[in-house]
């Protein structure tokens, strides 16, 4: 047979190779030597080894490819197909079924054809009727969807000819309809186009059928059958994550050297994980520990390919290790648990069908062919086991006869085809040589797969999977890393010839693969067809042939034609758990509850009755109830939970019960943050899909899963968290049926709750309503599947409410999803954007702590990392006797579901063990060591606490039938042991409430203090310190969160078939802790094992070992307390007990005197004892179950004094309730539950589980991490890579969604968008954190921080400052107005003085303003802010927005879109820039400014109509009078505030039509531009970047004066008066927020009598009104009082002042037409300009009775200029003194206007330039034509220089003073002559340059009277090329 390789095998190799295995196989005594095959064919390359390393690097990535339609057709010649002969007398006329009847396109378009619901018409091609298409009615559910995937594997179809139905094969149909085909029929390369209806209703071609993820895979094809797009992992992604070339030592110490050659070396598997042990000898290997130390030499890469590779193999190693560990996981066979299975999915996933489904002709998925195979009867009876056969390649047989004793499944067909889906990642490259996987090689890698699996080992397919896709990558790797070059070589180097494996060749190297398995694995192999291998299998199988086998591979192979396949499981183990896997839930319920109604069970019971050599075990304990009635009950109870408090004899009481105060954790705190910042970057999009500033208040509504505990859980966290209280929902006296409106139980009520939320939603608009989906990923079934019936009424519920179209689309919800298990939620249809996603966050980084927490958590990833550490106790366990009487005993009872059988030995357990603790010894025989543990410190707790708190004991039984007969087995055993007052046993039913005895309610009550009558408990929380056994039923965890006395969580009934990853995490989250992290300082005591125990208990029996925390020796030493986590937070609850609490005892020193040692030598002789033998406690996991029970038979049972007390070091354990001459009490803890708080609990697992969770795969990862992540989705493809260990759940989230893609019943598979973005809903938010971390307490505070932030976006900080200098006002009797007048009089204000002083306190460290000789006090007025950030110290006041508020760029509502110019596209505004120049004389130049004008408002402006120049700015008339719009265009300087200027006046505006313009700097133009893209903006001259906002209101007045002359000209033609122009412009504040009105009511008595309130209104109102004021026109300026809460009745008695108006003016630019603003002004430019306005002889006039708040901005305005160096560029602050300097020194210049250098010197350092001005109030200094602010302290006097101006009289004062600043010609030597300076008063002269200061001092003739120094002469600290000012200082002679 070796000649028959061509050369390839070179015979001297071959027979080494034998030899070796044939020696190896007889010395080995435990696993089979490696298989010869392998030693061949499958080692790894070094060559390839180090290639691959480097490929890693180069490039991991597959592009994603849509397989094109011709993708899966044959690269080899098309096999032939023999066609049935048609039956006698029937039609065969081509485009006729073989009734006769036509089915041509043509023919019967336009006739009516009846279409099934459900049914699609499709035309098909036939190969001899090329021009026409056939008609057929198919199934839907067997066609593609859009994307060519979701298609249903077989066929379904009805002849439209003769009306013939049910065709379940295509083969078949192809037949009737007369297609003749010479091929085998393929519904993909027939069925081409769908058949539609068009207008005139005749039946036409329609669009092609998109087979794209086909069904079918051409042999050898090089094609991709499901597209897959590459996650581009952080490190390897489908190679082993490390290499190493040490091999592990001889497993097997006592073999001969030989052998240890033979045998040493472990070679690479071909497996991704790293598999825990294998069997030794049918026990555990004691190299297991260093199996499990040493992963990373496991996790090489497996070259699987290298069969391909030409010429014969190199040497290789000659061992294969008998101790490789080999996979531990199951072959998963879930496709949708969730659901009843009636169809199979097509895609990488598992079948679920049933086995009536599976078999027969009539609903197999499968074609068969050929002839029929009989099952024979009695197969089950006689194997024990119904056989599971897999499809493989090719044709598959039909089954008859006894079908319902086999079970038939597609997953391996399915895995086949999936493996042949090569990525097409290389394609672009030209990498046409690269094929997929070929059939031969994928069954030989399945065969060797199989032979390495051990006795107790189940297959699993993402095993395969991953062993396909390493074997294709490791075979092409040349090829690929050749591809993968950056710059391809021109002619690149062609890889070696590959040679395949020929099918001729397959079946013998399959069998030389299998020989050496001690025939585990048994090959046949068949020349015909598949059906005679099978009934070859089915006669071995009832020959009883094959009772060794596990597996049966049943190869067809010729040399004409492609491979057929199939794989039996014959194995009883194997075989039972693949096809319970199968079942669904339901399912598996249904059939649970079948054995238990129909008594199949009842042989089971009769069994255990005979295993007991005393009897029935019943009768033992009538018997034992008989002897012992009385007297056990009382010696038990004696000590339980009587004393409560120390009593008069000093009983000592256990304080473990304190309430801990509520508050939130760092971490809690950070996750709220994190989703409010998730929640403000929607709000903060440009998207607009959340305005959170038109939201008042928060509102919410918790969905939960129909779990009452949940349910009521959920309402006592929310009741303690105060948020009701905080949100304002509720007022005091919250009742509970209050705060139910807030939680709903996803239940058949939930509609009803869930519409009222809707109505109010819709009712509420400026309510945001957050829809917290709590425990999310319970029940995510499609509502509208309507293929699989309901199974219960909850069912898709969570899709018909929180999907539906109202919550969807409504722009005040936000729904936020909170799980643990988030992978359903993260698929490729998933609503939920990735940028949404909020993950808890990671308690450290680099090692750094980021949250200060006191408690550290105990998840998952800690109990696998305690499976692993050598110095603790592991946490995960799995009971090994178990688990061998459970497989004895399914063997036994083949027809009994594998739970049952669980549940019944369980319980036998637990009845055992209690009865062994209660005395009857003989019994400890009939149970295991760690039922045994588990009852004994159960009922011993309460007896070691003198409260008499005790542990709990969590018994998970998924399946409600079976948890219910377990509960009524173990009542009855405790009531026949009168325990019933020692512990509690109650049944958590999800659909229930907690039922338990009256007797645990009163003590309940004590414990926690309440003295309600009625109370009983609720949640399982308040369970604190409750011994008892709780049966936790229900198929899944429902979000119940446990008390920390919980001590041990059986999950040893969980349903193990169903491995799926959500599945198992949140089985194992049910026993996640928080441990307190701080050390106790106190020494625990140790105690030894009473003397009555002649033999220590096992070292497994009673651990409260300490479990180490951090797994340091030194944290070992201390025990950590350990607390529950309460889903929301422990202190939440009344019930827990303080963190720091230890539970101690006060007894008093009589209580130590049965202690006949010291306590410290016999803590010392102690801890020497333990020590000891603390070795084997470490160096094992468990011992043999025969050793465990023989340990225990000597226990003796005169007293109930079994303790729990074995010790290993460091530990505190139990003392026994009569202590003895041996043990002893300190003052330490004897509680139970105390002890059980201070570690987290002991979990134990069934096998199957604890293989998977404590193995790895290559990556590092748990191997549970890479099962399917949840039932109803399945794997994109099955050419994904390995999950890395090193992934962030970021990274997690976009594996899955790129990999996973949802099941038609899952409710996001209808939610696809052809890849486009807007498949996310934009307010859905996703919440994951681990299990009971404290999810719940971080989305109330988030509700709480939101709420907190609405109001904080509702309410402004406003400036609340009373006016300042009130006292200098003058108090005049006589009052011009009446309090009620609306309007000034003109006549009566003419005659009103101007008020100089100024009174905003705004200027209140500015320079006060003498109007004539004043008596001020000379008091310091205000040196309190002299700071530059004087800004931030002002007052000020929260402010509720009203409506008619201002808003800056964060406000969105749908009012006021359109005015922001957001429309429903998102698309900005179209906008243009029109130049507008116009000349100023003083200026001495043209003056061009720009205009950006938005299309929406161009109507405000006049173009000339050929070339669309800007002409003129639209001004209304004086006489027009609309409530609609505004007439004064408002002008709005800004600079720095693009986001928070308060720039929307919409809702100010009430909706009125207003004109309102930006003014902006030139450099700011685009951004203002980008965040207010409808506005129009005025831009400023570049030569003005660095101005102040003097050349603002300069420019804007010129522009607007201007603007008036060209609108007067322009209507002027249209017959209208110049003067009728309205001549008004409004300048306001860019941070101008409210403006509010004074309503007056004169209705007193007297006249003088009135009342006044104010309120807010709308900045329209105001201006209508102000415009509406009779002679309007005779005003320059018009303005209002700042706003303040401290207004008092006289500042608003006299309704109109002539005073200072600042910050929002109506300025008549007709009449000020030749005063200006001085544009170099940076402060106190308004001040000016409203002197000189007065000066000018024009009316100022204030309404009083209105107000305008201004909100406080911290960002932009003047704080925008910063004044540094000009050379150095580091930000050191420059006090004002270094403003000026003395010219030509060499100062230091300073990078800032010369104009502002001046203003701050002044402000700050003014008295150095007039001394005798300082606190001189009564002589001032004399400013003439200006005001400069000269600092607080020192008073000025304004004189204007232009004849015909006001001014003061001057006679009799006496200036200290005189400020002569860039005088003009109006100032002359005689004007100045007017006035009086005293003796030593100071002059100060300022100009542009030096040359026209000394012109200044000659022309106005100073040196008359003044007296100059050289020294004298100042500037401004600027370079020369920034135009310094200058200014001289001189002395009154």
């Amino acid at each position: 047979m070796g000649n028959s390789y061509a050369g390839q095998l070179k015979t001297t190799r071959f027979e080494e190779v034998l030899h070796n295995s044939i020696e190896a196989s007889l010395r080995s005594n435990n696993l089979v030597p490696r298989p010869i095959f392998s030693q061949l064919y499958l080692e790894a390359e070094q060559q390839l080894s180090s290639l691959e390393a480097g490929s890693r690097a180069d490039n991991e990535e597959e592009e994603e490819e849509e397989e094109e339609e011709e993708g899966s057709e044959s690269s080899s010649p098309p096999v032939s197909y023999q066609v049935k002969p048609p039956p006698e007398g029937c039609c065969t006329t081509d485009g006729f079924c073989q009734a006769g009847k036509d089915l041509r396109l043509v023919s019967i378009s336009n006739e009516h054809i009846e279409v099934p619901s459900g049914f699609l018409l499709v035309g098909a091609k036939s190969p001899n009727l090329p021009d026409h298409l056939l008609v057929c009615a198919v199934d839907k559910r067997f066609l593609p969807d859009d994307n060519g995937r979701n298609a249903l594997l077989g066929f379904s179809g009805n002849c439209v000819g003769c009306g013939k139905k049910g065709f379940c094969y295509f083969t078949e149909f192809s037949n009737h309809i007369n297609l003749k085909l010479t091929t085998q029929p393929k519904k993909q390369k027939h069925l081409k186009y769908y058949l539609v209806r068009n207008a005139q209703g005749a039946l036409t071609k329609g669009s092609v059928i998109c087979w794209k993820g086909a069904e079918f895979r051409g042999r050898q094809s090089s094609t991709s059958t499901c597209s897959s797009t590459l996650f581009q992992l952080p490190e390897s992604s489908g190679l082993s994550g490390s290499t190493s070339s040490e091999p592990l030592p001889p497993a097997n110490p006592s073999a001969p050297a030989g052998s240890q050659q033979t045998a040493a070396a472990v070679d690479h598997i071909p497996s991704t994980a790293a598999f825990s042990s294998a069997v030794y000898n049918g026990k555990e290997s004691p190299k297991q520990q260093l199996m499990k130390n040493n992963l990373s030499a496991l996790t090489r890469p497996s070259v699987l390919g290298t069969l391909t590779n030409s010429g014969p193999p190199k040497k290789r190693h000659k061992g294969w290790s008998p101790e490789s560990p080999s996979s531990t996981e199951t072959w998963n066979l879930q496709l949708n648990p969730q659901a009843s299975n009636r169809i199979k999915n097509d895609g990488g996933s598992l079948s679920s069908l049933p086995h009536s489904a599976l078999v027969g002709p009539a609903s197999s998925p499968m074609v068969g062919s050929g002839e029929p195979v009989s099952v024979p009867d009695n197969l089950l009876k006689i194997c024990k086991a119904k056989p599971v056969i897999f499809k493989g390649h090719g044709n598959f047989p039909y089954l008859c006869g006894n079908i319902n004793d086999v079970i038939v499944s597609p997953l391996l067909y399915t895995c086949y085809r999936n493996s042949q889906s090569l990525s097409r990642a290389y394609e672009q490259y030209g990498a046409s040589t690269i094929q997929p996987v070929s059939e031969e090689m994928q069954l030989l890698l399945t065969v060797y797969y199989l032979v390495q699996l051990a006795a107790d080992q189940v297959p699993l397919i993402e095993d395969l999977e991953q062993i396909f896709m390493r074997s294709w990558r490791e075979s092409h790797l040349c090829e690929i890393r050749q591809y993968q070059q950056a710059v391809p070589q021109p002619f690149p180097q062609l890889p070696s010839p590959i040679t395949p494996v020929t099918s001729a060749q397959l079946p013998w190297l399959a069998g030389l693969a299998a020989s050496s398995c001690s025939d585990s694995v048994h090959i046949i192999e068949c020349s015909y067809s598949l059906a005679e291998g099978l009934s070859e299998m089915f006669k071995l199988l009832m020959e009883g042939k094959l009772t060794k086998t596990n597996y049966v591979v049943i190869i067809c192979a010729s040399r004409n034609r492609a491979i057929d396949s199939c794989i039996v499981i014959t194995g009883k183990y194997q075989a039972r758990v693949l096809s319970e896997s199968m079942l669904s839930p339901s399912d598996y319920q249904k059939e649970v509850n079948y054995q238990l109604v129909t008594g199949k069970v009842e042989t089971l019971g009769s069994f255990f009755s005979t295993l007991c050599p005393e009897g029935d075990i019943d009768l033992l304990l009538e018997k034992f109830y008989q002897e012992n009635q009385g007297h056990i009950s009382s010696s038990l109870s004696a000590s339980v939970n009587k004393p409560t408090a120390v009593n008069g004899a000093g009983t000592a009481v256990c304080t473990s019960y304190e309430i801990e105060r509520h508050q939130i954790r760092p971490f809690q705190l950070a996750v709220a943050q994190k989703l409010l910042s998730h929640i403000c970057s929607i709000a903060d999009s440009s998207t607009q899909n959340l305005d959170l500033g038109s939201f008042e208040k928060i509102d919410f509504l918790i969905c939960v899963p129909p779990s009452e505990v949940t349910y009521q859980q959920t309402l006592f966290h929310l009741w303690h968290s105060g948020i009701l209280l905080e949100l304002g929902l509720e007022k005091e006296h919250l009742t509970k049926q209050r705060v139910e409106q807030y939680v709903m139980k996803l239940d058949a009520e939930a509609q009803i709750k869930f519409k009222i939320f809707l109505q109010n939603s819709m009712q509420n608009p400026h309510t945001l309503f957050v829809l917290i989906h709590d425990h999310a990923h319970w029940d995510l079934m499609s509502a509208m599947h309507s293929l699989y019936p309901q199974t219960e009424l909850s069912t898709g519920l969570v899709d018909r409410l929180l999907n539906c179209r109202e919550v969807k689309e409504a722009p005040n919800i936000v729904t936020l999803h909170v799980t643990s298990f988030p992978y359903a939620l993260q698929t490729q249809h998933t609503h939920i954007s990735p940028y949404n996603e909020i993950h808890w966050p990671s308690s450290y980084s680099n090692g750094v702590d980021l949250y200060h927490e006191n408690k550290k958590y105990f998840g998952l990833s800690e109990f696998i990392e305690s499976t692993l550490s050598g110095h603790s106790i592991p946490l995960l366990r799995y009971d090994s006797s178990f688990e061998a009487m459970v497989m004895a005993l399914g063997k036994r009872f083949p027809r009994l579901h594998s739970a049952v059988i669980r549940t019944f030995v369980l319980i036998q357990h637990y009845s055992a063990a209690m009865m062994a603790v209660c005395g009857l010894s003989q019994m400890k025989n009939y149970t295991s060591v760690e039922t045994l543990e588990i009852t004994q410190n159960l009922i011993n707790s309460s007896r070691q606490c003198p409260s008499g708190h005790g542990l709990m004991v969590v018994l998970r039984i998924p399946c409600v039938p079976l948890a219910a007969v377990a509960y009524e087995r173990l009542y009855n055993v405790r009531e026949r042991l009168a325990l019933e007052d020692n512990f509690e046993i109650i049944l958590g039913n999800p659909n229930s409430g907690i039922t338990i005895g009256k007797h645990f309610v009163e003590q309940l009550k004590i414990w926690q203090k309440i003295e309600d009558v009625d109370w009983r408990p609720q949640t399982y929380l308040e369970l604190e310190g409750l011994p008892c056994i709780l049966i936790f039923s229900g198929m899944d965890p429902q979000g119940e969160s446990l008390p920390r006395s919980l001590r041990y969580c059986d999950l040893r009934l969980i349903n193990s078939s169903s491995l799926v990853r959500t599945s198992l995490e949140q089985e194992l989250g049910l026993a996640a802790y928080f441990v307190s992290s701080e050390i106790h300082t106190e020494k625990p005591v140790v105690n030894d094992v009473l003397e009555s125990d002649p033999e220590k208990l096992s070292s497994t029996d009673n651990e409260d070992e300490e479990i180490a925390t951090e797994g340091s020796t030194s944290e070992k030493r201390s025990p950590m307390k350990r607390e529950r986590s309460r889903s929301h937070d422990s202190a939440s609850s009344s019930l827990s007990s303080k963190a720091s609490t230890f539970c101690t005892e006060s007894s008093p020193p009589q209580a130590l005197s049965n202690s006949t040692e010291e306590t410290t030598n016999n803590y010392e002789r102690q801890k020497q004892k333990v020590d000891k033998g603390a070795q084997t406690t470490i160096s094992k996991h468990l011992p043999p179950v025969t050793e465990q029970l023989d340990m225990k038979q000597n226990i003796k049972s005169t007293q109930v004094s079994i303790t729990s007390s074995s010790s290993p070091p460091f530990s505190s354990s139990s003392s026994s309730s009569a202590p003895t001459h041996n043990s002893f009490i300190l003052q330490t803890s004897q509680c139970s539950m105390t002890k059980a708080s201070k570690q987290p609990p002991i979990v134990f697992l069934p096998k199957l589980v604890y293989d998977i969770i404590t193995s790895t795969d290559s990556s590092g990862l748990p191997k549970s991490s890479s099962l399917l992540p949840y039932h109803s989705v399945m794997w994109a493809s099955s050419f994904r890579p390995l999950m890395s260990k090193m992934m962030t759940c970021t990274e997690q989230s976009l594996y899955y969604r790129q990999w996973t893609v949802p099941k038609p019943i899952h409710m996001d598979y209808n939610n696809r968008n052809e890849g486009r973005m807007d498949t996310f809903h934009p307010r859905r938010l996703l919440l994951s954190g681990p299990p009971q971390i404290g999810k719940t307490g971080a989305y109330l505070q988030f509700l709480s921080i939101l709420s907190r932030m609405l109001i904080r976006l509702t309410e402004v900080d406003v400036y609340d400052e009373e006016e300042i200098n009130i006292n200098i006002k003058e108090e005049s009797d006589q009052y011009y107005h009446q309090p009620g007048d609306l309007w000034p009089d003109l006549e009566s204000f003419k005659k009103t003085p101007f008020d100089y002083t100024i009174h905003d306190p705004k200027y209140e460290d500015a320079s006060l303003i003498c109007s004539k000789l004043q008596t001020i006090d000379s008091e310091d007025r205000s040196m309190s802010r002299r700071q530059e950030d004087m800004y931030t110290c002002r007052q000020t006041t929260r402010m509720r927005l009203s409506k008619y508020a201002a808003y800056n760029t964060y406000h969105h509502c749908e009012q006021c879109h359109q005015y922001m110019g957001f429309n429903p596209r998102y698309q900005i505004y179209e906008s243009t820039l029109h130049a507008f120049a116009f000349s100023y004389s003083m200026l001495g130049e043209e003056i061009q400014l720009h205009f950006i004008i938005p299309k929406s408002k161009e109507h405000h402006f006049v173009f000339s109509q050929p070339g669309r120049q800007l002409e003129s700015m639209r001004l209304p008339l004086v006489t027009d009078k609309s409530e609609d719009y505004i007439k004064s265009p408002t002008f709005t300087p800004t600079t720095g505030r693009h986001e928070h200027g308060l720039f929307n006046l919409y809702h100010a505006m009430d909706g009125a039509s207003h004109l309102h313009v930006l003014v902006v700097k030139e450099y700011e133009m685009a951004i203002y531009k980008k965040y207010w893209p409808n506005h129009i903006m005025l831009v400023l001259p570049s030569i003005f970047n660095s101005a102040g906002v003097g050349a603002a209101h300069f420019l804007i007045k010129e522009l607007s004066y201007h603007n008036l002359e060209l609108e007067r000209n322009r209507q002027e033609e249209l017959g209208i008066k110049p003067q009728d122009i309205w001549p008004f412009i409004v300048i306001s504040d860019d941070s101008c927020v409210m403006w509010n009105a004074v309503e007056v009511d004169c209705s007193g008595d007297r006249k003088s009598d009135y009342t006044w309130t104010e309120r807010n209104v709308s900045l329209k109102q105001i201006l209508q009104h102000i415009e509406a004021t009779p002679n309007v026109t005779h005003y320059a300026l018009i303005g209002m009082r700042k706003w303040s809460s401290k207004t008092n009745s006289a500042e608003i008695k006299e309704p109109f002042s002539c005073c200072h108006v600042h910050d929002f003016i109506m300025l008549n630019v007709d009449l000020t037409q030749n005063v200006q603003y001085n544009q170099n002004r940076f402060t106190c430019d308004d001040v000016d300009f409203n002197l000189r306005v007065h000066s000018a002889g024009l009316l100022i006039c204030r309404f009083n009775h209105f107000s305008v708040m201004k909100k406080q901005i911290a960002v932009g305005g003047q704080r925008s200029f910063h004044i540094k160096s000009k050379v150095s560029d580091n930000s050191v602050s420059i006090s004002p003194a270094q403003y000026i300097c003395a010219p030509d020194s060499k100062h230091t210049f300073l990078a800032a206007p010369a104009q502002l250098l001046l203003e701050k010197y002044l402000q700050y350092h003014s008295h150095r330039f007039f001394p005798l001005s300082l606190k001189n109030y009564s002589h001032p200094v004399l400013s003439v034509d200006c005001y400069l602010n000269l600092g607080p302290q020192i008073a000025v006097c304004y004189v204007s220089s232009r004849p015909h101006s006001l001014n003061i009289s001057s006679s009799g004062l006496t200036f200290s003073g005189l400020l002569l600043y860039l005088c003009d010609s109006f100032v002359v030597a005689s004007f100045l002559k007017k006035f009086h300076f005293l003796k030593g008063a100071t002059l100060c002269v300022i100009c542009q340059d030096r040359n026209s200061l000394r012109q200044t001092v000659v022309r106005l003739e100073l040196e008359d009277e003044w007296q100059f120094r050289l020294r004298d002469e100042f500037q401004t600290a600027n370079a020369k090329e920034d135009r310094p000012l200058f200014f001289l200082t001189g002395r009154h002679i």
